[in-house]
């Protein structure tokens, strides 16, 4: 399995999914062999990461996970755009707007793990979460829609995003504790890893 977080962007002190990958590794003791990395926050860097790692290991699990500062809730993607439109520039300063990312590509990819089985997992668990139909339109979707793209057929992937981790916060975004955000990653882990089925609930949205 593949487990990746990012660095800190901007100015930023930290990123809790780099962080939250982190401590998912130090304490992994599940039956499959978790490979953990951080990513940079660059759309070349971070997707050219992506792809090596996936060309070296062969997982059968992909997992990225990511920040989205100002949810309260741990985002299960669904859905991946193929579509770079960059409100603010990478950590390399590249700004690129209204770019594929993936040049022929289709215009998006769905998850191939069960996002609602997996969300509804890390609600058991007491940690608050949701299916999510927007991954953004930063360097977190292109990663999305790279790891989609670039794992076998069968390869079970997806994405999480994660809101802040206490103390990290600015102003008045709501944070969760690193260690139910790692948990969250951990139980997204299991439940996939297991070949759990996906839910039929509903999970939609009005707007």
């Amino acid at each position: 399995m593949l487990l990746t977080g990012f660095q800190p962007f901007g100015g930023d002190a930290a990123n809790p999914s780099g962080e939250a990958v982190q401590l998912v590794a130090s304490g992994w003791d599940g039956p499959a062999t978790l490979i953990a990395a951080v990513l940079p926050v660059t759309f070349a860097g971070a997707a050219a990461r992506l792809r090596e790692l996936i060309a070296e290991h062969r997982p059968d699990v992909v997992l990225a996970t990511g920040l989205a500062g100002g949810r309260a809730a741990i985002g299960v993607e669904r859905i991946a755009v193929n579509l770079i439109d960059a409100r603010i520039p990478d950590n390399a300063g590249a700004q690129p707007v209204d770019e594929p990312s993936i040049p022929g590509a289709p215009p998006a990819a769905f998850a191939t793990l069960p996002v609602k089985s997996v969300a509804a997992a890390i609600r058991d668990a007491g940690i608050p979460a949701e299916v999510s139909h927007t991954a953004g339109t930063f360097v977190c979707n292109h990663a999305f829609f790279t790891a989609l793209s670039a794992v076998a057929p069968g390869t079970r992937a997806g994405f999480v995003h994660v809101p802040w981790a206490v103390g990290q916060a600015p102003g008045d975004e709501p944070e969760l504790p690193l260690g139910d955000i790692a948990r969250a990653l951990r139980v997204a882990l299991d439940v996939t890893l297991a070949g759990a089925p996906e839910t039929r609930s509903p999970a939609g949205t009005l707007h």
